[in-house]
């Protein structure tokens, strides 16, 4: 029997079992050791097994671990006050996954519907956009190939377009409650929306008296050389949503809102874990290290340095054997940076490169993403660069790649 027997099939995964981190390595239970810039799909944010988080569990399980969302604890009253002044908002729910604080936004969003706009129910989010896996979320995501699954899905999700007004002013009605978007699709991608988009999108909220919210499960906490990315347009949803790098590593999740969004009655949201105490002081540990310790200036520097040097290769490399660029559409802001490939071969790239030492993304099949902890270095970017240009030109290759 393998060692792998007991574990419920839900996604193909390598033939390596990973033991250990520290920073921006991760090494297996072969000793093999591997150049991590997936991050934990973004989560692990200050590097594998950082100190700060460390001391913070350490620190709190000798105090509390969880009081049960029934009371309040002294961290989830320190990290709240945190990110209220971090982030301008009011009001802050805790949960653990990126979709519950999903869940939790579109929840509000509905309660507003109710109680101030005869009942709208709607919420419009936009075409490969992705909020989540719970059956709520897989409904408001824009994945083409999650139609299909589970049905019926959840009622009151309209898809449009991303970046593309003309067709969010179209999609409006008077069941509309909300408007929720990605300033950055993640896994659809890496592709920014436009400052004018953004702009445009508030305007038609206030307008039409709908909400406005921002998921920043992964855009969140320094991820794009901001500490959050509606930061770099200036517009301020009614609603954000973090996870991910929020908790460098353990989950934890928030939902953060306006004080005249504090419209919730008792028991129409909760859960087991919700501001458990161990939780929120990892949280506040990380978040603080986040904005003082120099990582967001960091992730705006290293990002620049990154698709400077993606382009610089792309340049080097120029055509594959099938008369595409090697390399070609670097985007993205600070450390979620994307480009595109010459044809589908991202799967087979992030299986070699693996067997090189390099854990890299594949969101499309001619598509990688990179997302490294927000401490990545110079030398990391050089060194990843390095195995890169030999996996890329080895998969571009019409012989078997895993040769």
């Amino acid at each position: 029997m393998s060692r792998t027997d007991s574990i419920l099939f839900v996604t193909k995964r390598p033939d390596v079992v990973m033991e250990k981190g520290r920073g921006m390595y991760l090494w297996d239970t072969e000793g093999r050791k591997y150049l991590d810039f997936v991050g934990g799909w973004a989560v692990t944010s200050l590097g594998h097994c950082p100190d700060v988080l460390r001391n913070a569990l350490i620190s709190q399980s000798e105090m509390l671990v969880n009081a049960s969302p029934a009371y309040y604890n002294v961290p989830m009253l320190t990290f709240a006050d945190l990110l209220v002044k971090l982030s301008g908002f009011d009001k802050v729910f805790f949960t653990s996954t990126g979709a519950e604080a999903n869940e939790s936004a579109i929840k509000l969003a509905r309660k507003y519907g109710t109680l101030k706009k005869n009942g709208a129910y709607e919420i419009i989010t936009t075409i490969n956009s992705f909020h989540g896996r719970t059956l709520a979320m897989m409904s408001a995501t824009g994945k083409k190939q999650w139609e299909p699954l589970f049905a019926p899905k959840v009622e009151g999700f309209i898809h449009v377009p991303y970046n593309d007004i003309e067709a969010m002013k179209a999609a409006v009605t008077d069941k509309t409650c909300a408007i929720m978007f990605e300033p950055v699709q993640g896994e659809g991608g890496v592709y920014p929306a436009t400052k004018e988009y953004q702009e445009a999108v508030r305007k038609l909220c206030d307008e039409q008296g709908i909400l406005l919210i921002y998921d920043e499960i992964q855009t969140g906490l320094g991820r794009t050389g901001k500490l959050f990315a509606f930061e770099h347009t200036g517009v301020r949803p009614d609603i954000m949503t973090l996870a991910k790098g929020i908790g460098g590593g353990y989950p934890i999740s928030a939902m953060l809102t306006t004080s005249e969004l504090d419209i919730f009655e008792a028991g129409d949201q909760g859960g087991s874990y919700c501001a458990q105490a161990l939780g929120m002081a990892v949280g506040e540990a990380v978040v603080r290290e986040i904005a003082g310790g120099g990582w967001v200036e960091n992730a705006r520097t290293m990002g620049d340095y990154l698709q400077e040097l993606l382009n610089a290769l792309s340049k080097e490399l120029g055509k594959a054997p099938n008369g595409k660029p090697y390399i070609s559409g670097v985007r993205g802001l600070g450390l979620l940076v994307a480009f595109d490939l010459s044809d589908n071969f991202g799967a087979d790239m992030v299986q070699y490169a693996m067997t090189k030492g390099l854990l890299i993304n594949a969101p499309k099949p001619a598509t990688i993403r990179l997302m490294p902890p927000l401490i990545v270095t110079r030398n990391d970017m050089d060194a990843m660069i390095k195995t890169l240009r030999h996996v890329l030109v080895k998969c571009s290759q019409p012989a078997d790649a895993t040769a």
